[in-house]
């Protein structure tokens, strides 16, 4: 699919994402032919044409300015992350800085943040690549999460555990919320690798697989994975709200550490404890060979 048309259809969809109260527009009442803004109500809080508009909604337009693009995400309202992603989708190369490789190679953990996983003996934490693939992992994410070694190397991954396995869905207590979020990372990561062929075999199994992540990914939504807070149920200590914070190498950001904490003194600090507690005598977290190999 071209870039223009790309380009296109994330416009019509944020366009949808959006009502007259939203952007200050009166409502006269009435049923509305199309969800959310018309195009010309797009076109007037952006300043352009109605024609221009429709357009780029059309993928008739290939090279929109900068300076348009910009007056677009105000328009449709998009944080930092979408806007982003609009400029990339307008001009993936330029944006990228770089013509994207058809092969990517296989990643391997970055030393530092094995030794800094190592370390980290009271706190889950991970390295996730590209794809969201698991790279890496200590005895504490073992405890949270699940054995991860006992997967196969392609089934360690964020999102397709998220969405496939079904218990993720009873240990996650904020589920939906925690789903969409991979979903807007995912979108955020397809746009970096538009040609990783193992990207593209993830999202169409999930697209296949799963009717929820099928709707949520038509939304177009995009989100980085940053920090923020996730609520679990664990079989084991029950429930815990853990801070998360996901830490990236300025010159890689295609590997993040991701850290869980529990607030001090408080129930899920002491949950936590209990669980790391149970976890202590727990096998080496990651086999030799993914430590000596990295993983695709």
């Amino acid at each position: 699919m071209s870039t223009a048309i790309n380009l296109g259809e994330f416009l019509r969809t944020r366009r949808s994402l959006l009502h007259p109260e939203d952007v200050a527009l009166p409502d006269f009442g009435g049923q509305r032919r199309v969800a959310g803004l018309r195009r010309e109500e797009i076109a007037q809080l952006a300043g352009v044409s109605v024609d221009y508009y429709t357009r780029m909604e059309q993928g008739r337009v290939p090279n929109p300015s900068g300076a348009v693009l910009d007056t677009l995400a105000r328009a449709l309202r998009l944080d930092g992350d979408a806007t982003r992603h609009l400029h990339r989708l307008a001009r993936p190369q330029s944006a990228a800085g770089h013509v994207p490789q058809r092969q990517a190679r296989p990643q391997r953990v970055r030393p530092m943040l094995q030794r800094l996983l190592d370390d980290l003996v009271d706190m889950p934490a991970m390295v996730m690549g590209r794809r969201m693939d698991i790279l890496a992992w200590n005895t504490a994410a073992v405890a949270l999460f699940g054995d991860y070694a006992a997967l196969d190397r392609a089934e360690r991954n964020i999102a397709r555990i998220t969405f496939l396995d079904e218990t993720s869905r009873e240990l996650y207590a904020d589920w939906t919320s925690c789903a969409r979020e991979n979903v807007a990372y995912l979108h955020l990561d397809a746009r970096r690798h538009p040609e990783d062929p193992q990207l593209a075999s993830l999202i169409g199994e999930l697209s296949m697989k799963s009717e929820d992540f099928r709707r949520w990914w038509a939304e177009h939504p995009v989100q980085d994975k940053t920090s923020g807070t996730r609520r679990f149920r664990h079989p084991v200590v029950g429930d815990l709200e853990l801070a998360y914070e996901t830490l990236r190498a300025a010159d890689d950001p295609d590997q993040a550490l991701i850290t869980y904490a529990a607030e001090p003194d408080s129930p899920s600090h002491d949950g936590l404890r209990m669980l790391l507690a149970w976890a202590i005598d727990a096998p080496s977290p990651m086999p030799d060979d993914d430590r000596a190999n990295g993983t695709p």
